[in-house]
């Protein structure tokens, strides 16, 4: 099933991101070439594709997991919360209906 993980940033989290980036995105690489990540990407605190030093205000990634323990487990080991990125993070069902396929 899908899983949902939202995850919104403590204030100032922009040069703990940028420190832990690499390994979070190799995380999300390894998801993708399993052919389970549908997306991800972070929220800029500015309607920006590049906020600068505004940086980021969370995060959200739509990932396959095989139940709701494992969304859970996978997202508690996150880089971004082992550097305190992370102030707080959910993770909820997702049900894709659009686009089809």
């Amino acid at each position: 099933m899908w899983f949902a993980i939202i995850a919104n940033d403590v204030p100032n989290s922009l040069e703990a991101r940028k420190a832990s980036r690499p390994a979070h995105l190799a995380r999300l690489q390894q998801m993708q070439d399993e052919g389970r990540l549908l997306l991800a990407g972070p929220f800029p605190s500015i309607a920006s594709e590049d906020p600068g030093p505004a940086g980021f205000s969370g995060s959200l990634i739509i990932a396959e997991f095989p139940g709701q323990a494992e969304a859970e487990s996978w997202a508690g080991a996150d880089p971004y919360v082992a550097a305190g990125v992370y102030a707080e993070v959910s993770v909820r069902p997702f049900r894709k209906t659009l686009p089809a396929g």
